[in-house]
């Protein structure tokens, strides 16, 4: 059966990311163009390792599904080669070569207990021997919320060299002792200790330096993103396969490309990273040494040798190569982006390789984030939002990013009045993706406009402006316009833009002033009510102290009453009683304010003290009131109390007056 040889060339191109066509077919002609067994003399060479699994001797060659012109799948299957050579228990593993039937020996594997002492509080955990190091620490994190670059752990019978160490190469006891102590200077992430499901729950900030330009991206990755997902979303943005990525900066608890960000022991909230491409020098040096083994024509000491070959040994190859065309196409934007920052970051950097520096600023984000920064600023900061729309199928795209966009005039009308943002149709993936970010920011009726573009009249140059409330399209500009026909449809966008821009600036004025009169009258009816509230409050104070005074004065006054009933009942009870009438029995009469008249009997001998208690019994105190006798005039109450009537010279009928003090 004849081989389409250009089918494989692009297929062993795609999966081994060798550019030079030359190169790539030294390697399958040196398998006679059996593609399973050129990879396998490439991948090796270029497979991609964490800088934690560098000391790992096993080797991974993903799968790999590239469609070939017919639209059929040619698919590579998985390939394992083992190369360990486990030193530490001399045994030897046997290398797997595609197609061969031999397994791996089944090695025993025990469960090993570990009690893990921290202040005073001992933890167990089981796990099997067959685990690494950076397992059990995952483990021993989960349990006392320490991460795994935090922890020391003392008493190994033989101290493990690192966290990719297999528990069984230690020699350990079923049961073992060790004390864990933390280390706190690793930065701010790891000041106190969270649980893992508070990690995963966090957003990361990644400062992702690449070494191959100096560029530094700033991305943002949930605690729930693992990091084979990370080093894809930088493949879309570098174009370096992930295989290809050299990484630096990783925890060396990382240990396989599966663990979230969560899991990984990373800083909160930022962590620096840098990647770089692997050299490209062995695989070059590995094209010459399959000429020198595997050519027919007999050996070749170097590439000139190679050269000097007679063209009349292989015509049919040398045809093939002549015609040849590299398949390889490199998009604005991958398939299928999911994450618009990190296509927009994408887009603009190809943009730049394709066309020149001499493009517009696009800006990097969301479509949403771009619709708020052109549009959702207040009137006097708001600009014109122009969203490029690019496809490769079409043949205006590279006049109108070369000539159109990259014309100076063009560029400054749209770096002074738009916010530029880009996004790539040639994938219906992301076409789809465009539609429903537009959907949800302007609607539907702005999301049938744009299905209404036809991919012969593209690209285009979509413009949407923002008049008080309403954020709408105003005008599609499309591909098979002039210079002038642009600079108009700009230069008018502006002037409608600036016409409706000044006009929400007056009304924006306008409710200002209203908002502000109405603050003002706010401001002083608070006041007025603010004012109104003392005066009632000191009004009410005012009462209550009143209140209290008079509830004071009457306190006092049923005290004083009380006391004077109290008094007025002790006297009473110790008043004589009153004499019957006799010759030398007294009548005194007792004049009182009020004009009336009291009369009482006494013996001449009583003192002038039980007259006065009489008055008391009677309601008249003497400390109010002062007894005075008209002949002659005295005042009773200031005499010796102890004299008696007959001593005063009281008459048989007498007569006293009372006088209030």
């Amino acid at each position: 059966m004849e081989i389409n040889k250009e089918v494989i060339l692009a297929d062993f191109q795609a999966c081994t990311d060798i550019e030079d066509v030359a190169e790539a077919i030294l390697y399958l002609e040196g398998t006679n163009w059996d593609l399973l067994a050129a990879i396998n003399r490439v991948m090796p060479i270029n497979t991609q390792q964490l800088p934690s699994e560098t000391s790992n001797d096993v080797v991974m060659i993903e799968e790999v599904h590239r469609p070939n012109r017919n639209n059929d799948s040619i698919e590579i299957t998985s390939v394992t080669k083992s190369l360990t050579n486990n030193r530490s228990t001399g045994m030897e593993i046997d290398e797997i070569l595609p197609g061969t039937s031999r397994s791996k020996p089944n090695l025993p594997s025990r469960m090993l207990t570990f009690h893990i002492t921290l202040d005073k509080t001992i933890h167990t955990i089981t796990t099997s021997e067959s685990s690494t190091l950076g397992d059990l620490k995952l483990a021993i994190w989960e349990k006392t919320n320490i991460g795994p670059c935090q922890q020391v752990l003392h008493g190994w019978h033989k101290e493990p060299p690192r966290d990719t160490t297999i528990l069984q190469t230690l020699n350990l006891p079923r049961e073992n002792n060790l004390l864990l102590t933390q280390v706190t200077d690793l930065g701010e992430s790891h000041a106190e200790p969270i649980n893992l499901t508070d990690r995963l729950s966090r957003t990361y900030t990644l400062n992702i330096r690449n070494e191959m330009n100096n560029k530094l991206y700033k991305l943002k990755f949930p605690g729930m993103h693992t990091i084979s997902e990370i080093k894809r979303d930088i493949y879309s943005l570098t174009d370096v396969h992930v295989r290809n990525q050299v990484w630096k900066g990783w925890p060396d608890s990382v240990t396989s490309d599966d663990i979230t960000l969560g899991q990984s022991g990373i800083s909160y909230p930022e962590h620096n990273l840098s990647v770089n491409k692997l050299p490209n020098t062995e695989s070059k040096k590995e094209v010459v040494d399959l000429v020198d083994t595997d050519s027919s024509v007999g050996e070749v000491e170097s590439v000139e040798d190679f050269e000097d070959i007679p063209e009349s040994c292989n015509v049919e190859d040398d045809i093939f190569i002549d015609n040849i065309q590299s398949t390889r196409i490199q998009y604005l934007m991958p398939s299928n982006v999911e994450d618009e920052t990190v296509g927009t970051l994408h887009f603009a950097e190809e943009f730049e390789k394709r066309y020149g520096p001499n493009h517009p600023q696009f800006y990097t984000g969301t479509l949403e984030e771009a619709i708020q920064e052109a549009c959702g600023k207040p009137p006097k900061d708001r600009k014109l939002l122009a969203v490029y729309l690019h496809h490769d199928n079409s043949v205006l795209a590279h006049v109108f990013c070369t000539q159109l966009l990259g014309f100076e005039t063009v560029l400054q009308h749209l770096s002074t009045n738009f916010v530029i943002w880009g996004w790539d149709f040639t994938h219906d993936s992301n076409k789809l993706n465009f539609w429903a970010s537009i959907n949800q920011a302007l609607g539907p009726t702005a999301a049938r406009t744009v299905r209404n573009i036809d991919v012969d009249t593209m690209p285009v140059l979509m413009i949407i402006m923002r008049t008080r409330s309403n954020t709408e399209i105003f005008r599609i500009v499309f591909g098979n316009v002039g210079v002038s026909e642009l600079l108009t449809n700009l230069i008018h966008a502006v002037d409608i833009f600036q016409e409706h821009r000044q006009a929400d600036i007056e009304f924006e004025e306008e409710r200002q002033s209203r908002e502000r009169v109405k603050q003002e009258q706010d401001k002083a009816y608070q006041e007025s009510l603010a004012v109104d509230r003392a005066k009632e409050e000191a009004k009410q104070m005012q009462e209550q102290i009143e209140k209290q005074k008079k509830e004071k004065a009457e306190s006092e006054r049923l005290a004083e009453e009380a006391r004077k009933e109290s008094h007025r009942q002790s006297v009473k009870s110790s008043l004589p009683p009153e004499p019957q009438p006799g010759d030398k029995v007294l009548k005194v009469r007792i004049r009182v304010p009020a004009g009336d008249v009291l009369e009482r009997r006494f013996q001449p001998d009583t003192p002038l003290q039980i007259l006065l208690n009489y008055l008391i019994v009677e309601g008249y105190p003497t400390e109010e009131y002062k007894v005075l006798c008209t002949w002659p005039r005295r005042d009773l109450t200031s005499i010796d109390t102890k004299l008696t009537l007959a001593d005063l010279n009281f008459c048989s009928q007498e007569t006293v007056v009372l006088e209030m003090r």
